[in-house]
């Protein structure tokens, strides 16, 4: 009769040892062990026991989770088990982060009050400003967005308090209102332009497109087109399960910091090249190649090592189509309608189409992830490349606070400190400088 366990033989000593294997919700993706249960695994009482060995994290379950749900082999993403094709055609943005951080759909009450709760934080003391002025004219508006929402929680003593259900409720709805302003704030005086205070009659996407680009003394207008895939992308990106980014949210709240430094320590990963600067190195490459007849060039030299990496696909996750590039790849189109189009698609298509019809390419499970088509949308939308992982940051926010919130509540938590293997010397006698 089978049993839930493994049977370790440690050939070093002969001893044998059973190890059981827990099932969560989905035991055909996600069973695991418990890796304390390997430190038993020794040699002698004084060994500190058996560790495992997993550089970047590849295959270690940090934390229980009901977020989100990853199967990147068949390509499926999930909110709270909602399909994100579902979400992303029925949803607003504030509606999905309602789902990620209280686990259900609002009904229509608490959707307008959520709504209106969101819309009436939204303004950032007027201390901000002067906090944004000290920095240099040029400075990068993600950087900028980092510092801003570290100093927020200077202005919120108690949002130390995460272990409270209202405490912890109400800064991760100003987190989530205030995001777009800060965001705006960085762009607009990154490039000189006077601050325009958040209009609370407009969606949340509509308000933080005014406050990117009105013109002073102008009314401002925008297609519904524009503001609705604006939302639809931050609805994409939402949550993500445990990427870089949010193991930093939950590491640094682990802590028991403030919502605000975890969120400013999320940002600033993602501020990486690797992670929110992903869809701005498929803009370059695009620019490199230049025309669509260059494209079989440009893939041969990408199969011959000599062009780098095929920017804006592959995933770490997902073996399969990532459900969001089909997603952007359809939004494209509708906002081309009304931009006209961006020189860069006609290259992004057919350099689509020669990759998936090459067995290179095929064979190494290289299929277009969110990033390939988001940066041109971002381009053709009037926002800068500097922009991008900020963009990046506003949509993101929800599922960091909906996973630190998780954490909050887990009986399990516990101050992160991952092991390490050391390989080092061992005792070295000291030599005083003047012998050495």
């Amino acid at each position: 009769m089978s049993k839930d366990s493994l049977t370790i033989t440690d050939n070093r000593t002969g001893e044998i040892y059973e190890v059981p294997i827990h099932y969560p919700t989905y035991p055909k993706y996600a069973a695991y062990i418990d890796a304390a249960a390997i430190r038993q695994i020794k040699v002698s009482d004084d060994d500190f026991g058996l560790l495992a060995y997993d550089p970047g994290y590849g295959n270690t379950a940090s934390c229980k989770s009901k977020i989100t749900f990853i199967d990147g082999d068949k390509g499926i993403l999930r909110y709270r088990g909602y399909d994100i094709t579902d979400l992303a055609t029925n949803c607003t943005y504030l509606e999905v982060a309602y789902l990620l951080l209280n686990g259900e759909l609002p009904n229509e009450v608490q959707m307008a009050e959520w709504r209106e709760t969101v819309r009436m934080h939204t303004l950032l003391h007027e201390n901000f400003k002067d906090m944004l002025r000290g920095f240099r004219y040029d400075a990068h508006p993600m950087g900028m967005l980092v510092g801003v929402i570290g100093a927020l929680g200077t202005f919120y003593p108690d949002s130390k308090d995460g272990f409270d259900p209202e405490t912890r409720a109400r800064h991760i709805m100003r987190i989530i209102a205030k995001i777009p302003t800060i965001a705006a704030y960085s762009y607009r005086h990154s490039r000189g332009l006077p601050y325009f205070d958040p209009d609370n009659r407009f969606s949340y996407s509509h308000n933080f497109l005014r406050m990117m680009f009105k013109h002073p003394g102008v009314e401002y207008r925008i297609d519904p087109i524009i503001v609705r895939t604006l939302m639809v992308l931050f609805i994409l990106h939402a949550d993500h399960e445990q990427n870089c980014s949010t193991s930093v949210m939950r590491s640094v709240g682990s802590s028991l910091s403030d919502p605000y430094s975890s969120v400013a320590g999320a940002a600033t990963a993602l501020y990486g090249i690797r992670h929110g600067g992903a869809n701005e190195a498929v803009l370059r490459m695009l620019a490199e190649i230049g025309s669509k007849d260059r494209v079989p060039e440009f893939i041969e030299g990408v199969k011959s090592g000599e062009k780098g990496r095929l920017m804006g696909f592959g995933h770490r996750v997902y073996k399969n189509f990532d459900p969001r590039a089909t997603i952007i790849k359809g939004l494209a189109h509708e906002v081309f309608k009304v931009t006209g189009a961006n020189p860069l698609l006609e290259i992004a298509l057919e350099l689509e189409k020669i990759a998936l019809e090459d067995e290179y390419f095929i064979s190494r499970k290289l299929y277009p992830n969110v990033d390939f088509y988001s940066g041109i949308i971002y381009q053709s939308m009037g926002f800068p490349t500097d922009m991008f992982p900020v963009l990046f940051a506003i949509g993101r926010a929800a599922g960091w606070l909906s996973q630190w919130q998780e954490m909050m509540q887990d009986p399990d938590l516990r101050i992160v400190r991952p092991r390490q293997a050391y390989l080092g010397h061992d005792l070295r006698e000291f030599v005083p400088m003047n012998e050495r």
